[in-house]
């Protein structure tokens, strides 16, 4: 049975996030999920979040599906570039553009560079990946959103004006998450067959 490992963004725990419901809700269902902690913004050290990442996974036996969202997509290229953990598929939500400006209240590029996260990584992905972009997403302009899920070989998924997919925009419960991890797992067992 594989295990569904959740990687959050730059995010302190939020009970009412749609990554934390989904994961109650597989672990409801039985399934085998694992969530790296949240670091919040206050420690922006991408090396700590990438050795968070590479032990839940090396705690992990048999098949890993990834579900992230948004720096925590950046967090899953960078780690992807130096793991040796095989991973069957990867959900990416919102990926950010950290390459760009974001909204008062989020890191500076500065911020970023100096806490390890520039450049981010362009790197074709060494897993099948679906990208869930969104048309006004304040912490990505779609177009470079769209450039970098090309780069790293994932297959977009465009779900209109959901802003950054968070529960600002809206986004508590995202049932359409499930489905799409449906739609990686069916697809990594057809592969595999």
């Amino acid at each position: 049975m594989s295990t569904v490992l959740i990687v959050p963004g730059l995010r302190e725990h939020v009970p009412g996030h749609w990554q934390t419901i989904l994961e109650a809700r597989l672990a409801a269902q039985g399934r085998k999920v694992r969530a790296v902690a949240p670091m919040g913004r206050a420690d922006l050290d991408c090396a700590a979040r990438l050795q968070g990442i590479e032990r839940a996974a090396q705690a992990i036996e048999g098949p890993i599906f990834i579900v992230a969202h948004s720096g925590g997509c950046i967090s899953v290229a960078h780690w992807a570039q130096q793991t040796t953990r095989r991973v069957a598929g990867a959900l990416l939500a919102a990926p950010p553009d950290f390459e760009s400006p974001m909204p008062a209240g989020y890191p500076t590029l500065a911020e970023l560079a100096a806490a390890g996260w520039l450049p981010v990584p362009r790197l074709r992905l060494p897993f099948p990946s679906l990208a869930a972009t969104s048309s006004d997403d304040p912490l990505g302009e779609l177009e470079r959103v769209r450039e970098l899920a090309r780069e790293w070989g994932s297959r977009e998924v465009h779900l209109g004006a959901v802003g950054h997919l968070n529960p600002a925009s809206g986004f508590g419960d995202w049932p359409l998450a499930e489905s799409l991890l449906r739609r990686l797992e069916e697809s990594a067992s057809f592969e595999q067959s």
